[in-house]
């Protein structure tokens, strides 16, 4: 059994996978500061004007610290390299990071329903100046938040979670806003939209953070990509002429950026510098094709019970 590493001279798959990296850490501090700068002022706000959805705002706000915390200790954790420990490093810390952000806000959202249903059996008085006047101070601080993380928030978990946080308290602003002003215009014999806001945000953000959640577990459970037929890829690589069989094929994701791919390659024997050449053609196959980046093949000459074997490993 031989071992290669084999290089593309002509054009680098890395370049194609996207990473947090080119999200400044910076902004993630910058947004954690003024996240807990606003959890204090809705806090306040929330207790002198009673309204439930500004408290919930508050509460979302103050989960937005700790998942702009938990961001930017993945970042960093994911950007050390491997050990004799980690051999892959701690690129899923980000997906962790992920799951972990998304759950807290399943379960904040849950405790919420709950408080607007108590909110519609027993209904407590809203002053609706202070509701508008805490939550417009909070969008302006969400809208800069969510700028300052929207980057990056497509390709990556980790940002995408943190962003929605910061989102999702934008959205929460907006609709306490709009509580307060239909309060005032029409009484307090409207006071039932404060929790009925309260439900329809908790339930949006329940099916935002639930396909992070998904994804997470997917990617932590080496689950195929979801857009990606193994069969497929497998048939394609068959296609090539220098190859009469794949088997014992695996695709899995390392993070959100990164799919890794193994498999045994039946071919006719040939000479190590031969199997060299078919690896350029399976590799820009994989790539072009799937975006797969990192390859592991073994070749197997002949069917027999012990047969040659020749490893050739990419890795970019």
């Amino acid at each position: 059994m031989s071992h290669a590493h084999h290089d593309h001279g002509g054009h680098s798959h890395e370049g194609h996978s996207h990473s947090a990296k080119g999200i400044p850490k910076q902004r993630l501090l910058q947004a954690l500061g003024i996240s807990l700068i606003i959890t204090a002022a809705q806090i306040i706000g929330g207790i002198i004007s009673g309204s439930l959805a500004l408290m919930s705002d508050a509460l979302h706000t103050a989960t937005d610290a700790v998942a702009l915390l938990a961001s930017f200790i993945a970042v960093k954790l994911g950007e050390k390299p491997g050990t004799p420990k980690h051999t892959f490093g701690l690129k899923r810390a980000e997906i962790v990071a992920a799951a972990m952000n998304a759950g807290v806000l399943i379960g904040i959202s849950l405790w919420l329903l709950y408080e607007a249903a108590m909110r519609f059996i027993h209904p407590e008085e809203v002053k609706a100046s202070w509701m508008i006047g805490v939550a417009f101070v909070g969008l302006v601080a969400n809208i800069i938040n969510a700028i300052l993380l929207q980057k990056g928030a497509k390709d990556n978990i980790n940002m995408r979670s943190a962003y929605l946080h910061v989102l999702s308290d934008a959205v929460v602003s907006v609709g306490v806003i709009l509580g307060g002003v239909a309060i005032i215009v029409w009484g307090e014999g409207v006071k039932w939209i404060d929790p009925l806001l309260t439900v329809i945000i908790s339930l949006w953000l329940i099916k935002e953070s639930w396909g992070i959640v998904e994804e997470s577990i997917r990617i932590i459970m080496m689950g195929t990509p979801p857009n990606i037929d193994v069969q497929e890829v497998a048939d394609s690589i068959k296609g090539i002429a220098a190859v009469r069989d794949t088997h014992h094929v695996h695709i899995w994701s390392l993070n959100d950026q990164t799919i890794h791919f193994e498999a045994h390659i039946d071919v006719d024997d040939r000479l190590v510098s031969e199997c060299n050449c078919l690896v350029d053609e399976i590799e820009d196959l994989l790539h072009d094709n799937y975006e797969i980046t990192h390859v592991t093949l073994q070749f197997e000459s002949g069917r027999c019970d012990s047969p040659t074997l020749i490893r050739v490993t990419d890795s970019h």
